[in-house]
């Protein structure tokens, strides 16, 4: 492809004054190969089998951002769901293969490892059970390991029973990590139809259909959109559509690039090219901000569900038109905390918890990096998933919740996270009990969207 000197004159100007850049490159590496009964054996196989693949990911990733002068943010690891691969280990507690995941992180010089995980949208296996009430200890004793959980998907419906556990596990490992904020929780998330190949932290894990070693890239620029945006004279909603096309193809074009000679150089393949919107509390990379700059007076004002539309759509009309790899999630996030726009909504009053729930409907995700009140019940917080997850069945796309029940706050209150994970407003929620709902427990049937085949 030849690049005019314009565009690459372009593209500088992106990373240089609109926070464009690689948010991350992740490495899936398969673990499949790794089971054994005993705990010891089991640990001792992940750690090497992540150190074969993954010794020389940063060395690589650094020069080839010095090569192209582009910005890599993070550079990570996703593994095989370890409920899956510790299906036949006979310890309890797997707590300490999530301490291996953290040593093998550290000494491979990556900023978090994803795929401490299970998928329990049908039901809960004894492996599942003996990981998810692992997850506690294993996000207080760890600082790079994150964990999700697929309780829902369009095909098998919402298990009930996962999510009412995963109320309980939420407040447990908030609970644990209350010293600093409840921050375990920023690194857990509750999924319906999770995707198998999302290079984005917490809920990166290397799906059971995938290869031995692939790198996906998660392209990020809502500061590029929201400056293209802005330079527009009273443009209509259909000429904003074209531009957020036209700035989504380039960021692809981009990022495409970035992974395929990563994955060149580590004679891995190259898997997707997520190219997701994800803020950061950086002033003016905001997807809060995009929506306003269309017309909205504050973020989570009438009119928010409809912008966020028409934004998500036109980035992935503009990743499909640049690369026939694009996956993962791609298309906006709109994490509270991370995003200075979303804050100051928050702030002002025009945005809430259920309009962030509407919103998710249009959106990539969910509701992400929201704090609640710490003497939330889980009840409350299970209901909160339960609702998400409906949106993602019903829909068919990929709904998540990373929420945050932090200790000893109230509404109102400022719970700093720092780094990209920013600070957080805490949010309210009903004061009406769901308890009884969710102790009802079972399985809510897929809708009739599933038969498909």
């Amino acid at each position: 492809m030849l690049l005019h000197p314009d565009e690459i004159l372009e593209t500088i100007k992106m990373v240089s004054n609109e926070n464009l850049d690689i948010r991350t490159v992740t490495m899936g590496i398969s673990l499949r190969g790794c089971c054994h009964p005993d705990i010891d054996t089991f640990n001792e196989n992940i750690y090497d089998r992540i150190m074969y693949y993954a010794k020389d990911l940063v060395k690589t990733t650094d020069e080839i951002q010095s090569l192209y002068g582009i910005p890599v943010i993070n550079k990570r690891i996703s593994v095989t769901p370890i409920a899956i691969v510790a299906e036949s280990c006979e310890a309890t507690d797997l707590s300490s293969v999530a301490q291996t995941l953290d040593r093998a992180a550290e000494d491979a010089g990556v900023d978090f490892i994803g795929g401490f995980s299970a998928l329990v949208q049908k039901g809960l296996t004894s492996g599942d059970l003996k990981l998810i009430n692992s997850v506690p200890k294993a996000l207080a004793t760890t600082s790079k390991v994150c964990s999700s959980v697929n309780v829902a998907s369009t095909k098998a419906g919402i298990n009930m029973d996962a999510v009412s556990l995963m109320g309980r596990i939420i407040k447990e490992t908030a609970e644990m990590t209350k010293d600093n904020s409840g921050i375990g929780c920023a690194k857990l998330v509750v999924f319906a139809n999770a995707p198998d190949d999302n290079p984005f932290m917490a809920g990166a894990f290397h799906g059971i259909g995938e290869p031995d070693c692939v790198i996906n890239v998660g392209v990020s620029g809502p500061g590029v959109v929201n400056s293209a945006v802005r330079a527009l004279k009273d443009p209509t909603l259909g000429e904003i559509s074209e531009c957020i096309k036209k700035t989504a193809f380039k960021i692809t074009r981009m990022g495409e690039m970035v992974g395929k000679e990563v994955s060149r150089r580590l004679h891995a393949q190259f898997g997707v090219l997520d190219l997701s919107l994800a803020p950061t509390p950086a002033v003016g990379d905001s997807v809060a901000s995009i929506l306003e700059a269309m017309g909205l007076e504050s973020c989570g004002t009438h009119g928010s569900t409809a912008a966020l539309a028409l934004l998500n759509d036109a980035v992935k009309k503009g990743g499909a038109m640049a690369s026939s790899s694009v996956g993962g999630l791609s298309g906006a996030f709109i994490p509270v905390s991370e995003d200075e726009g979303m804050i100051r909504a928050v702030r002002r009053g025009s945005l809430s918890l259920d309009k962030l729930e509407a919103m998710t409907s249009v959106c990539s995700v969910g509701l992400d990096m929201i704090a609640i009140p710490g003497d939330t019940p889980s009840s409350t917080i299970s209901a909160i998933i339960a609702d998400e997850m409906a949106i993602g069945m019903i829909n068919r796309k990929t709904t998540a919740v990373r929420i945050i029940p932090a200790p000893g706050t109230q509404v109102g209150d400022m719970v700093e996270f720092g780094g990209l994970l920013g600070a957080a407003p805490v949010m309210p929620v009903h004061k009406f009990s769901s308890a009884e709902f969710i102790a009802r427990g079972g399985r809510i049937p897929a809708p009739i969207q599933s038969l498909t085949n």
